[in-house]
């Protein structure tokens, strides 16, 4: 079972393997926003603006704390590709055991810190008071979920590692209807309010990870522990951390510019705040073609450093970015002409001028794809070939791109500056990825060349 369900990267035409690997993926991503989705159309339907702006007005938040945890697993399951690209399998499996060690200390500890200055983290934010209770109430839920994160994203990670992006689409597909029936049941009739929304996001994201585990119990023999494995080995979570962490910052480090931006957009009142979440909630789904393109080019990139085949670093560049423009420009038409509608769709009743602006959003934001698709495929390339110092100063560049923006161009221009700022994110970014990947590239050559 093992042989059909793993994916060999390191031979073979890069653009039918980043297709056949990159599709499944993108469904995951699909369907993990459907966590996000659902419970951001319930609230806005079912509880009104004010808690759909409340929910909204933590997103940075959110992903400043989740975003590192995801960061993390991710990081943690580029030394188990090198691994399997290479052929060590017992290498890999103690990779595996100390990246669980890992996560059980990573997610308490950061469970702790998170829920009890939750609430100072949203009075920095300058979050307004007739939407603070509501942001309150979802945010340290889905906080106390971090668990559940860790466990999700772990085993997912260590799955895509071996060349496997269908089994996570099940898993993440199974739980997503999950998470609808409770998001209405919690909301609807439970009478939950945002808490409820918050407690079937995290509900639904545990129930993907114990399926992860127990499939990989059950169908990877490749990844069952053997004795004297599950030791914690230093010099193993030495090597996870220098993978982890600078992905997980990379994520964290880019969301303090957008909670920096967010405290600007709050600065505009409740209605910007829920025109921001409404195309903000609609631009993810658009998105998450590029999620799957980075985390493709991660395990392809992985793989193909341990396999030693460097030449086919570039080839997979060029298939990717194919990829990548013949999306944009069809995902720039669709929300030129339904921008608007899409919006619509987290806000019962909303005025002209809330849709009018999250159609602006969407519209100026979806020009800026393509550089968005090369931050993607360039940064998650460069984490995959072992350099994620490099994906930390891209972050740096992100995070002072909406820092200016939020300091100054919403200050001035008002709305208009928000729609900037993530564009002006993904220039920064590429300013400095393009010329890091021919470093690194060269790096690598180099250390081949002298072996």
């Amino acid at each position: 079972m093992a042989k059909d369900t793993t994916r060999d990267m390191t031979q073979g035409s890069p653009m039918k393997l980043i297709l056949g690997f990159s599709v499944p993926l993108l469904f995951g991503f699909l369907f993990q926003q459907f966590y996000s989705v659902v419970d951001t159309i319930i609230v806005g339907r079912f509880l009104g603006v004010h808690a759909l702006a409340g929910v909204g007005s933590t997103g940075s938040l959110n992903f400043l704390i989740i975003g590192f945890c995801m960061g993390v697993c991710n990081g943690f399951s580029i030394p188990l590709a090198h691994k399997f690209g290479a052929k060590d399998y017992s290498g890999m499996r103690q990779f595996m055991a100390n990246s669980m060690w890992l996560s059980i200390i990573f997610s308490v500890v950061m469970t702790i810190i998170t829920t009890v200055f939750c609430g100072q983290m949203l009075t920095a934010m300058k979050t307004p008071e007739d939407i603070y209770r509501f942001a309150y109430q979802y945010i340290f839920i889905i906080f106390l979920g971090i668990p559940a994160t860790y466990l999700y994203n772990m085993l997912s990670g260590i799955i895509r590692a071996m060349g496997d992006s269908k089994t996570p689409l099940a898993f993440l597909t199974l739980s997503s209807f999950l998470n609808i029936a409770l998001d209405l049941i919690c909301i609807i009739n439970l009478n939950m309010g945002v808490a409820g929304a918050a407690v079937a996001t995290v509900v639904s994201q545990a129930v993907s990870g114990v399926l992860c585990l127990i499939y990989m119990i059950k169908k990877f023999p490749l990844l069952r522990v053997e004795k004297g494995e599950w030791k914690m080995h230093l010099p193993y979570m030495g090597t996870l951390c220098g993978m982890g962490v600078p992905m997980g910052l990379q994520y964290s480090i880019t969301a303090i510019g957008s909670v920096i931006l967010q405290a600007a957009v709050n600065t505009l009142g409740a209605s910007a705040v829920a025109s921001v979440t409404a195309a903000g909630k609609v631009g993810m789904f658009f998105c998450c073609p590029y999620d799957a393109m980075g985390s493709t080019m991660a395990t392809y990139g992985g793989q193909n450093v341990g396999a030693k085949k460097s030449e086919r670093l570039g080839q997979g560049i060029k298939a990717c970015m194919i990829i990548a423009v013949i999306y944009s420009a069809i995902a720039f038409v669709v929300l030129y002409l339904s921008g608007a509608e899409l919006s619509s769709l987290f806000m019962d009743g909303a005025d002209e001028t809330l849709l009018a602006n999250a159609r602006l959003l969407l519209v100026i934001n979806s020009i800026f794809f393509i550089p968005l698709a090369i931050v993607n495929i360039v940064r998650f390339l460069i984490q995959g070939m072992g350099f994620g110092t490099f994906a930390i100063l891209a972050g740096v560049c992100e995070m002072v791109a909406r820092s200016l923006a939020g300091m100054f161009l919403v200050p001035r221009f008002g709305f208009i500056g928000v729609c900037f700022a993530s564009p002006l994110a993904w220039i920064f970014a590429d300013a400095f990825l393009i010329p890091a990947y021919l470093h690194v590239r060269k790096k690598l050559d180099k250390i081949y060349a002298a072996e």
